[in-house]
């Protein structure tokens, strides 16, 4: 471990001066992706941002705060501290050193894990490319930016792992990550959601909430990773990915607020011509994105995520923190499914498969759980208002492309539909054109210093202790 040199063409603490091959080939990508950045980026001009920059990896003072230009941010490369004799926390290899370097026998999945997380980062900032030139405030357009960079941050770290343990096909992958684009036709993101339109900030509150989180979670599982690099890069992260939570857990505050005071104020429900964003349609966007982030952790069961389990490379969330014996030989869980009593029709119910097949049942639950805490934030602002209006988490077969319930239609309470009655209630339940048209209408941009748009609320403090009126975005 080294302290961050910030007179390097590429701050880091993996001591990258000292192979020169590889810091060669890392400015050689560089370039590429500052042409990235430039092209697929943030596409509102600003001259600088006050941003908060990684300067230590330690658990106080890790981050800098300051007016930078956004082109020369000090992306860099950070791994966590190393733990003394760190040891495999699970699986077959239980007990043994964790790996500094990357075993040959699982060479290609560890390549693919990392390919897959890496493909993520520079997603979203290209879901998010075009939000700026509509922001509900500067406050707002700051956390919008500190999110991008710290995604292209994240891409950093994930490329650094590609060049400096996988060869040319490290290499080779690092350029990809590059050449695929969020909704391409020809050349689109790995994963489903990662392709979806962010196109107003209802939807960006509801992808940093809802999105963002299955990213802790998927981290969360990497960090326990017997590859120590991995380990170590996801741990910090993680610290950087927290505010991206923050911004969606406050933004969906904010905007519930100020649609429950416009509600209260004029004694209506009828929120749309008063400038606010009615409960039904904050509903419908929760339960988009959320039933969107649910694919993200695969099908119910998955013997591809049994093998990462058993061979080391991706362990559970807290993984150390289980009372079993963290090899999962003979355990088991109930996971979702379908069962046909014979009658011809299907049911939702649950069935007991091995604790190891059914890893992603468990991640997904973990997940679950943690969303239902800002449902309850949220309804707690609902019920300081005076109102009896609440919202809710669909059940996990709702809307789903992806797991057992892919092949079904089914209500957010868990009824199962028919096609036709499908098509003739999803209207009331997923965003219309007409709900985005109308949500798109609000996107009228602010940038005036201390003032906002009238859908949402102010938020209750500014950023690194400075006041809501502070001048976070300098514009070109």
């Amino acid at each position: 471990m080294t302290t961050p040199d910030y007179a390097e063409k590429i701050p880091n603490n993996v001591s990258l001066a000292d192979d020169r091959r590889l810091q060669r080939a890392l400015e050689s990508w560089q370039p590429n992706f500052l042409t990235w950045w430039e092209t697929m980026g943030p596409a509102l001009p600003t001259q600088d941002v006050y941003l908060r920059t990684a300067v230590n990896v330690g658990r106080e003072g890790w981050a800098q705060f300051g007016h930078v230009p956004m082109r020369d941010y000090r992306w860099g490369i950070f791994l966590a501290e190393p733990g003394p004799d760190r040891r495999i926390a699970f699986g077959r290899h239980k007990g043994e050193p964790a790996w500094q370097q990357v075993p040959g026998e699982y060479r290609a999945e560890l390549r693919r894990l990392i390919v897959i997380q890496g493909d993520t980062e520079p997603a979203s900032v290209e879901q998010q490319r075009n939000l700026g030139a509509t922001a509900p405030s500067l406050y707002d357009l700051r956390n919008l930016f500190q999110v991008n960079v710290e995604e292209g941050r994240h891409l950093w770290a994930m490329v650094y792992l590609l060049h400096a343990h996988f060869g040319r096909e490290g290499r080779e992958e690092a350029e990809e990550l590059l050449h695929r684009n969020s909704g391409s036709q020809d050349a689109p993101r790995i994963l489903g959601a990662f392709n979806e339109e962010t196109p107003d900030w209802l939807s960006f509150f509801m992808f940093t909430y809802f999105t963002d989180r299955d990213g802790k979670y998927q981290l969360g599982t990497l960090k326990e990773s017997a590859f120590d690099p991995l380990s170590r890069t996801c741990e910090f992260m993680l610290k950087e990915e927290a505010h991206h939570m923050f911004v969606g857990t406050t933004g969906v505050d904010r905007v519930v607020e100020r649609t429950a005071q416009v509600m209260v104020e004029n004694d209506t429900d009828d929120v749309a011509a008063l400038g606010a964003i009615p409960l039904p349609v904050i509903q419908k966007y929760l339960n988009f994105h959320y039933s969107v982030s649910l694919d993200l952790f695969g099908g119910d069961t998955s013997t591809n995520v049994a093998n990462y389990y058993t061979a080391g490379l991706k362990g559970r969330w807290m993984e150390e923190r289980r009372k079993d014996d963290h090899l999962l030989d003979s355990d088991s869980i109930m996971v979702d499914a379908l069962l046909d009593a014979g009658t011809g029709q299907q049911s939702i119910a649950q069935t007991e498969v091995s604790a190891l097949v059914g890893l992603n049942t468990d991640l997904r639950r973990q997940y679950i759980a943690d969303c239902e805490g800002g449902v309850k934030r949220w309804n707690r602002i609902l019920e300081g208002a005076g109102l009896a209006h609440r919202l809710a988490l669909p059940r996990p077969s709702f809307n789903r492309k992806v797991g057992a319930f892919a092949g079904i239609e089914a209500s957010p309470a868990g009824e199962i539909l028919t096609a036709t009655e499908w098509e003739q209630r999803k209207s009331q339940w997923l965003p219309t054109d007409t709900d985005k048209t109308f949500v798109r209408s609000l996107m009228r941009p602010v940038h005036e210093r201390g003032k906002i748009a009238a859908w949402l609320a102010p938020p209750r403090n500014g950023i690194n202790g400075q006041p809501f009126d502070y001048d976070y975005v300098h514009l070109a």
